[in-house]
């Protein structure tokens, strides 16, 4: 905002548009009581309006917190009035409350932007994006939208610099990966409305870019006896256990993620070539890969002994009635956890330990074997070497060797 409010004012805004945006009763009185405290606090400290380190010294006498919440986690403890801190700090900066919570499904599309929106999820589905990438695209393009219907944006080409700079400063303290996707798909959709003239000015050029290297975080890898393990352990006497079994052998000897093996067709299956052809959900590219004799007899085990009788066309299928195909939504970790903790793998804390963390098991050791990195992203479904290099930061032992003695060089100068 260009003009500070007097606090008492600024609580007043908030307040007024916390009741226009139907929050509740009780959460509404819940912030005016915090806001009665924080404006006597104010006065204590002889302050007549709010600042970022009025609200910080207020959390930290009042409740003992010192966390910057703008660059750490909140506790669940914190959490709360942290929350009433920075709906302030959100108004007196941008005259609006910043949503903070994960959008729920049934999104409704602001009158103003639903053609354009609607037509954006149009030219998405013709580029063929895979449901769960468009689904997190609108939804991170739905906060902008939020946010310029707070700002009482009434037409795409009310869209301004100033406001799309506003909006990046409400991001700025999330995690660079995120401030990067964000980033991404903002300029992604204000080019579009400027290609097919929804716009005069191609706004995607004044969304800032991100001074940041590519740097993926290093992968979580198995110990080679804890996949072996947690194999072993899988009760292949039981339908579900067949049906595990020969799932997460896909993964671990083949690599193949979690979308595609919900999507396994038995028309995918080639017996006379040893070969399972799949049409990749994420790349849209399509990749065979060898059926291995493990994991060929996995598969007839579970298909002539386990598989409920269907007419689904999919190879895989939830084994209790009414027998359906996986949910869309479904990343099959449950498969994997219950595994690992019958097998009782502990599993390090910060380490991921889904059926991807299986993928990149497999990339390893396929480095660690010399396997070239354009052969490895082959196997993966990489459509670029780049995705795969970061496995080069996990092979430990390929690294020591290309480690220098320093006696052995200054010898030889």
């Amino acid at each position: 905002m260009e003009t500070k409010l007097p606090i008492k004012e600024l609580v007043a805004k908030v307040l007024a548009e916390l009741e226009r945006l139907n929050y509740s009763y009780n959460s509404i009185c819940g912030f005016r009581a915090f806001y009665k405290r924080v404006i006597a606090f104010a006065n204590e400290k002889k302050e007549f309006y709010f600042s970022e380190e009025l609200g910080r010294s207020f959390l930290n006498e009042k409740y003992g917190c010192r966390i910057n919440y703008y660059a750490q986690a909140m506790t669940k403890s914190f959490k709360a009035p942290i929350r009433f801190i920075r709906v302030l700090g959100d108004w007196q900066l941008h005259g609006v409350i910043v949503r903070r919570i994960v959008k729920k499904p049934g999104y409704v599309k602001p009158s103003q932007f639903e053609r354009e929106l609607t037509a954006y999820e149009k030219e998405c589905e013709n580029n063929e994006y895979s449901k769960r990438g468009m689904r997190t695209r609108m939804q991170r393009l739905f906060f902008f939208i939020d946010y310029l219907d707070s700002r009482r944006v009434l037409n795409v080409n009310d869209i301004s610099a100033g406001i799309i700079s506003d909006y990046v400063k409400t991001i700025y303290s999330h995690h660079e990966k995120s401030i990067f996707s964000i980033l991404t798909t903002l300029r992604v959709f204000l080019r579009f409305l400027y290609l097919n003239q929804y716009t005069d000015e191609d706004l995607s050029l004044k969304v800032p870019k991100q001074n940041k290297y590519y740097y993926p975080p290093v992968p979580s890898v198995w110990n080679k006896e804890d996949v072996v393990n947690m194999l072993e352990n899988i009760d292949r006497g039981s339908p579900t256990g067949k049906r595990d079994y020969a799932i997460l052998l896909l993964v671990t000897k083949l690599g193949i993620r979690a979308g595609d093996i919900k999507s396994f067709n038995l028309s995918d299956l080639n017996w006379d070539k040893k070969t399972i052809q799949i049409r990749q959900n994420k790349t849209k590219n399509t990749v065979t890969y060898p059926i291995l004799n493990d994991v060929g007899w996995a598969l007839i085990d579970y298909l002539k002994n386990a598989r409920p009788v269907s007419s689904l066309p999919f190879v895989f299928i939830r084994m209790r009635a009414p027998y359906e195909a996986f949910g869309k939504d479904a990343n099959l970790h449950n498969i994997i956890t219950k595994y690992t903790r019958e097998a009782g793998i502990l599993i390090p804390k910060g380490n991921r330990h889904g059926l991807h963390s299986l993928r990149h098991t497999l990339a390893s050791n396929l480095l660690e074997r010399g396997t070239p990195l354009p052969v490895i992203s082959e196997i993966l479904g990489h459509i670029s070497s780049r995705s795969t290099i970061v496995y080069l930061r996990t092979e430990i032992e390929g690294l020591r060797k290309c480690t220098l003695d320093p006696e052995e060089v200054f010898e030889n100068v």
